[in-house]
């Protein structure tokens, strides 16, 4: 049975897209295209055409204060932990609420000895300037510095609820908690490493030695009080 003109006229046509609906999604896939090709190393060359551009745009740095320093950073001490934090929600299974970092951290520890806090009766000499007797008090440990070129993140897992708000956050995937974590962990790791021992045997060498050099056959340091 065939269709006759009229019936053929009749039939509804399937209706046809405009150009300005075609245009925008052939545009899309092309770049979609260009991207992949760049990033597989297909298409040479198109890494500089979507390349990033890094650009410094901070202002001069302003000196804010000047402080005179009179200690004496006899030793110091490099550290390095592995950190690891978990936070859960409660009733809320990790898929949703939660996360956990593995965090690299590496840093410093100084110790010193403040040679500004020496009494002006913590230093005495015989009257032919040949023996000398010096009162220090005992050194200490400086804030554990973290080295950003040292430490780094092994693994981030966050919820699905934690992405979102790293998402509308300012600062996405902060990782302040970690790194003030591991500073807690090598400042403790410092109070057992001896460097306290080590700086005041360092000052001591260093004051032995400058005071041989003036004349002085005996020099004694003494530390607690002073």
């Amino acid at each position: 049975m065939t269709l006759t003109e009229a019936e053929r006229k009749q039939e509804p046509r399937a209706p046809r897209r405009s150009w300005w609906i075609k245009a925008p999604v052939a545009l899309v896939l092309v770049l979609a295209l260009l991207l992949l090709g760049s990033r597989l190393d297909l298409l040479p060359g198109l890494g500089d055409v979507f390349g990033e551009k890094t650009q410094d745009r901070s202002g001069p740095a302003l000196l804010k204060s000047i402080q005179d320093m009179s200690r004496y950073e006899a030793a110091s001490g490099n550290f390095q932990v592995v950190v690891d934090l978990e936070k859960d929600a409660k009733f809320l299974p990790d898929a949703i609420r939660g996360s956990r970092m593995l965090y690299v951290g590496a840093g410093t520890v100084g110790s010193y000895v403040d040679l500004g806090r020496t009494a002006k009766s913590g230093v005495t000499v015989n009257k032919d300037r040949t023996v000398a007797t010096i009162r220090l008090p005992h050194a200490v440990l400086a804030k554990p510095a973290i080295d950003p070129d040292r430490s780094y993140a092994v693994s981030k897992q966050r919820g699905l609820l934690d992405r979102l708000g790293d998402f509308f956050s300012d600062n996405p995937n902060n990782e302040h908690a970690v790194q003030k974590l591991a500073a807690q962990h090598i400042g403790e790791a410092a109070k057992d490493s001896g460097l306290v021992a080590r700086a005041e045997k360092n000052t001591t060498s260093m004051l032995q030695g400058l005071l041989h050099s003036l004349g002085f056959k005996q020099v004694t340091v003494v530390y607690g009080k002073s």
